[in-house]
């Protein structure tokens, strides 16, 4: 019975972790990991959690005594983590992460989104986070927080030739800073319910050197928002690349301008996730806070001409842009402190 158990996880593991590894374009860690939960982030951090979606296979949410249950696996026993590596012991299952950017509209990246058969198989799931401090990770949806594709608005991915050459040929591309825009606009079955769309920048590009911050699903965990990150290079024609910690299950993710807290791109690939070590077990990559090939991020120049402008009862009111409730993003910036 033992192994019969010991199979039928592996089993389950593998169905659940297909759609992310798939997904996957690989992400790291740079400097300090600066990954925080839902709970640890300030309320103006949390307003805007608040209006970011998890992706989902339709097979892995399931309707139970009115609630709809997702489908998750063990982080660290899926990815067979060494001990102590970071959220190891929470859950994972998502592959993609995504943005309201209009009552009814998703933002993610193109290679999170491939076609409309595939936007049909996908639930969108708000409020997969941990909301407080020793609790658990928030694995179950009401009605008002799932939401179905109706269809693809507008989609981009830099086109390629198929097969390994075609791989190859990407990998180049992105190496030499030109790849194309990475992104896909989600209209969804109805508008959503509770949470506000997030504005996007219309008025130019970031700059280098700039803070940013993005919040996302990493590897399919519950939401982590996390700054620390600038703009390493904003000279490529469709992204830039930044320092931000990321993996993927964070792509689609919004990136942010800390000064500002608008949206300036769709995080869309990066280094690599894990290495292996001598003990068997994978490690989390991590490398220094200047190191690296850095995390590429399609710029919204891209696609906001696609998103519709919101109205001023539409957008959120963030009272609050201080990253631990005290200090202004520039003095927090200053004084080097992390949100």
């Amino acid at each position: 019975m033992k192994n019969i158990g010991k199979y039928a996880r592996g089993a389950v593991i593998t169905s659940l972790m297909f759609p992310f590894m798939l997904n996957a374009q690989d992400k790291s860690i740079y400097g300090n990991d600066d990954r925080l939960d839902y709970y640890q982030a300030s309320p103006a951090m949390r307003q805007l959690a608040d209006s970011v979606v998890s992706l989902w296979p339709s097979k892995q949410v399931k309707l139970e005594n009115g609630e709809y249950k997702l489908a998750t696996v063990n982080y660290g026993e899926a990815v067979n983590l060494c001990p102590g590596e970071t959220f190891s012991e929470q859950p994972i299952g998502s592959f993609c992460s995504g943005t309201l950017v209009g009552p009814d509209i998703i933002m993610t990246a193109g290679h999170c989104i491939t076609d409309e058969a595939q936007c049909a198989d996908t639930k969108f799931v708000f409020g997969y986070n941990i909301g407080s401090e020793g609790g658990k990770a928030n694995t179950s949806a009401k009605l008002k927080d799932l939401y179905n594709c109706k269809r693809i608005i507008k989609r981009d991915l830099d086109k390629q030739p198929g097969g390994i050459f075609g791989i190859g040929i990407a990998i180049i591309g992105a190496l030499l800073n030109k790849a194309g825009p990475d992104y896909a606009l989600v209209q969804l079955d109805r508008p959503v319910e509770g949470r506000k769309p997030l504005p996007v920048n219309r008025n130019g590009s970031i700059g280098k050197g700039e803070s940013v911050f993005v919040i996302g699903h990493p590897v399919g965990l519950p939401a982590k928002i996390t700054g620390g990150g600038t703009v390493r290079d904003n000279s490529p024609k469709s992204f830039f690349l930044t320092d931000l910690d990321t993996f993927g299950g964070n792509s689609g993710s919004a990136v942010f301008n800390a000064r500002t807290n608008l949206i300036e791109g769709v995080l869309v690939r990066g280094g690599t996730d894990f290495a292996d070590t001598e003990k068997g077990c994978k490690v989390q990559v991590r490398t220094g806070q200047n190191e690296g090939r850095g995390e590429a991020v399609t710029k919204i120049s891209k696609l906001s001409k696609y998103i519709p402008l919101l109205k001023s009862a539409e957008a959120p009111v963030v009272k609050d842009m201080t990253f631990d409730g005290t200090l202004t993003p520039d003095e927090a910036l200053e004084h080097q402190i992390r949100f």
